[in-house]
């Protein structure tokens, strides 16, 4: 795979290291992560490298997103061969039936909001007992004002796709408390943004 096959994020590249300085302290020493939404490949890239005792299985609900995933990480020894996985679905061929953590970043504001339960869903069938849900990007709240960055964020994407639009971390708390997960840490980021780490309800 040729450089030339590299897309590039300019957010991505941005938020790569605030994410991985997060991931590094929220997860185990080793383990197998899926990555949702691995869109560029670039956090696949980078974060997986300061993971050392991590695998990384990079997957994209867009096919044609692959090629720039697999350029990204061509060479590093630990990022799996990336997937088509489309979190509707039932079922994600190719993904373990344990995995010991999910990351999802920058996915539930421009999916429909089904795609919110399937994530939540999957992460059920696919976590470990003490495996992690992290998921990244902006966020509603409704105990905490809103941006004015983030307001005109949502109002972009709201006029660009009716389904689209920034979540209320509460309406994703209650799609993860039917999935059986609860919200175990919440962590502030740059630019208003929210890391959040969801795992396993003790009640579940």
């Amino acid at each position: 795979m040729t450089e030339d096959a590299r897309r590039h994020s300019a957010a991505a590249e941005r938020n790569a290291a605030p994410i991985l300085a997060e991931l590094q302290r929220l997860l185990p020493p080793r383990g197998l992560l899926l990555e949702i939404a691995s869109g560029t490949g670039q956090h696949a890239a980078h974060c997986s490298a300061g993971l050392p005792g991590w695998r990384w299985l990079p997957s994209d609900h867009e096919a044609d997103a692959l090629p720039s995933i697999r350029a990204w990480c061509a060479g590093l020894e630990r990022v799996l061969p990336p997937l088509t996985v489309d979190v509707l679905q039932p079922h994600w061929p190719g993904v373990p039936p344990r995995v010991d953590a999910i990351y999802c970043a920058n996915m539930l504001h421009i999916a429909p909001w089904p795609c919110c339960a399937g994530l939540m869903d999957g992460a059920a069938r696919h976590l470990s007992g003490q495996g992690l849900l992290i998921t990244y990007g902006p966020y509603l709240e409704d105990s905490v004002p809103t941006s004015p960055g983030n307001l005109a964020f949502d109002a972009d994407l709201r006029a660009r796709n009716a389904a689209w639009g920034l979540r209320r971390v509460e309406d994703v708390a209650a799609q993860a408390a039917r999935a059986g997960l609860v919200l175990r840490e919440r962590v502030a980021m740059p630019a208003n943004n929210l890391l959040l780490a969801w795992c396993r309800s003790t009640r579940a």
